[in-house]
């Protein structure tokens, strides 16, 4: 997987625009009564697709950047104070779960030019649990049907239908079909 160097002092007036859109949305979203037509249309807006027609939700408390590069599945449930630092991509699979203060982490900072941030993709498989306080770092792929125990600090890539836990994250168990 490449890792790509973004610079942000060299944004282009378009996507300062665009950056300054979504954080208004998102704050917006977090000040909405949940499960009415205009949070459902609010969360459209960010993501870009109607993220509760086929089961899927997104709690309040949600923070990050870059909504427009996390691409949803359907049924994906997100809980509460999630953060997306979406720089890199995230990408959440059909009927995954994350839950409460997770953090889905695809950028960092150069440790030379702490202005320049260090861009790697998340993948979350289908049907994978992200336990709550978990988090995921830049460049990781959790395997479909995987589950990170709650507060994993997860650095490598995670096998389909294990367990992981602790920090950094190791395996636990594997989950037989």
């Amino acid at each position: 997987m490449q890792e790509i160097i973004v610079d942000p002092r060299q944004s282009t007036p378009e996507e300062l625009a665009e950056g300054m859109r979504q954080a208004q949305t998102l704050f917006k979203l977090n000040h909405t009564m949940p499960y009415t037509d205009e949070y459902n249309a609010l969360a459209e807006e960010l993501f870009g697709h109607d993220v509760f027609a086929d089961g899927g939700f997104v709690m309040p408390g949600l923070t990050g950047v870059c909504f427009d590069r996390v691409k949803l599945g359907k049924g994906v449930m997100i809980m509460n104070n999630c953060l997306m630092m979406a720089r890199g991509g995230i990408t959440i699979d059909d009927n995954a779960m994350v839950a409460a203060n997770a953090q889905l982490i695809s950028n960092n900072h150069d440790l030379h030019d702490r202005m320049l941030l260090t861009c790697k993709p998340v993948h979350i498989g289908k049907n994978a649990w992200i336990g709550a306080g978990a988090t995921i770092l830049p460049g990781v792929t959790v395997g479909d049907n995987a589950v990170v125990a709650a507060g994993a600090v997860v650095t490598k890539d995670v096998a389909p239908n294990t367990i992981v836990g602790g920090n950094p994250a190791k395996l636990i168990k594997i989950v037989e079909s």
